[in-house]
């Protein structure tokens, strides 16, 4: 199943590994908490993590470049204990250094390498809107410690 945005293999996502759930490819889970920002501002003030944790679970959407400058802004983000406000503006200041952030090539014809998540979109979506605080806080532990172990750090 290709869905514009992610390709599901035997009811997996072939980048994250996420399990199809309730019928929802990994990118249709992503769009429940994006949505459920809208009635909880706390849960807005995760948009970073919750956006970030996605996105570098589908290193497919950006360049060799743009997946670096994440990895980067997000490492030094969580170390670091930014706020909000200061991830923005050091986004702004390293995305300005980067010809191109997104990948160009069309999502159908994009390269796709399966890696191994602790956690995923989909325990977020299913824990729900009630938890889903929790969850994306503990999702972006979960990247962290996976990227340390990816990065041999």
């Amino acid at each position: 199943m290709v869905d514009n945005n992610t390709v599901m293999e035997d009811g997996k996502c072939i980048e994250c590994g996420a399990n199809q759930t309730e019928g929802h490819s990994c990118y249709e889970m992503f769009q429940f908490p994006l949505i459920w920002e809208h009635n909880d501002p706390e849960l807005y003030a995760l948009h970073f993590w919750l956006v970030s944790c996605y996105m570098i679970q589908h290193p497919s959407n950006y360049t060799k470049d743009g997946y670096h400058l994440l990895i980067n802004l997000f490492t030094k983000a969580y170390d670091g204990k930014w706020d909000t406000e200061y991830i923005l503006l050091k986004n702004r200041e390293l995305a300005s250094q980067i010809k191109k952030i997104t990948n160009p090539v069309p999502n159908k014809e994009r390269e796709r390498i399966s890696e191994k998540w602790s956690m995923t979109i989909e325990d977020v979506f299913k824990s729900g809107e009630t938890n889903a605080i929790n969850s994306i806080n503990k999702w972006t532990e979960h990247i962290r410690m996976d990227l340390k172990e990816k990065q041999g750090c």
